[in-house]
């Protein structure tokens, strides 16, 4: 188990912005992306880090990238510190393992959520409405039943320390149009039929992720994390088991665990147990293992 990385500091390039768990450098044409061991839970960062949680999520985001690359372009330049820029290879220490470069993109302020199955948010609404983001469910569904077919939910992107809201596809229709709407719906879905029919057959369930996208050179690309424990929902197959949470290799661990010390949204996190930062680290590793046979 590697020191965690909680922040970087690399004074040669300027840091164009820090999010909840990526540090962002502007290298001029392209940009550099760090994923930290920063963890966060309900858009909060918690105190605590995940040591080597940035290496895993950048393992598999690299995977994922070369797996669905026959869908859709990515941004992704390089994962090489070789191939990186002179000014960042003294940095090596920080930036193995943890760091790609990628193209630039204008990302479109939407978050293309996916569901398979129903769970967290989509289940408190479908339980008021009946509905999922506008779109009508067959009644008497329970929890983590699998969806007819997935759906496409998408979601406003908050900024850090708010949260991403649920919108109807018409409403992202009035945020990127009727044409770029229609097309990031269909990518998201066949990106997820395709990652979540290779997870299957490898014993995890992708019952939700989050896809991003941004406009490079006038062409939809892929961008940010793809298929992570930090932006999907991964539950093993073999104890799947409708009408009650299930088990799983990803974030919900965490948030559970933060749900049940009684902390009240708008006030400072507590810092997280060993015992739990140590489960937590296990979980993504498992993920990562199953899902790509590699370890870190």
């Amino acid at each position: 188990m590697s020191n965690p990385v909680v922040y970087t500091n690399i004074p040669d390039v300027p840091l164009l912005h820090r999010g909840k768990v990526r540090d962002i450098y502007d290298l001029g044409d392209s940009l550099l992306i760090v994923a930290t061991d920063r963890i966060s839970a309900f858009d909060v960062v918690l105190p605590t880090p995940i040591p080597d949680k940035g290496k895993i999520l950048t393992k598999l985001t690299l995977f994922w990238l070369n797996f669905l690359k026959d869908i859709v372009e990515n941004h992704l330049i390089t994962a090489n510190i070789d191939e990186y820029p002179e000014v960042l290879r003294k940095h090596r220490d920080v930036l193995e393992g943890r760091s790609m470069i990628v193209k630039k993109a204008k990302v479109f302020p939407v978050e293309c959520i996916v569901r398979g199955y129903i769970t967290g948010s989509a289940m408190k609404e479908y339980l008021k409405t009946g509905m999922v983001c506008g779109i009508p469910l067959p009644p008497g569904l329970k929890e983590a039943d699998k969806l007819p077919e997935p759906i496409f939910t998408p979601s406003t992107k908050a900024e850090l320390g708010s949260h991403d809201v649920n919108i109807t596809f018409e409403e992202m229709i009035k945020i990127v149009g009727e044409e770029t709407a229609e097309v990031l719906k269909e990518l998201s879905l066949k990106l997820y039929r395709k990652a979540s029919s290779y997870a299957e057959e490898r014993g995890i369930i992708i019952a939700d992720t989050k896809f991003e996208f941004g406009l490079h050179e006038g062409k939809i690309i892929l961008v940010d994390e793809v298929l992570t424990p930090d932006s999907s929902r991964f539950w093993p197959k073999e104890s799947y088991e409708p009408g009650k949470p299930q088990i799983s290799f990803d974030k919900q661990y965490i948030r559970d665990w933060l749900k049940n010390t009684g902390w009240k949204e708008g006030t400072p996190p507590p810092e997280i147990p060993t015992e739990v930062v140590e489960k937590t680290r296990e979980k993504y590793l498992l993920a990562l293992k199953v899902l790509t046979g590699e370890e870190l």
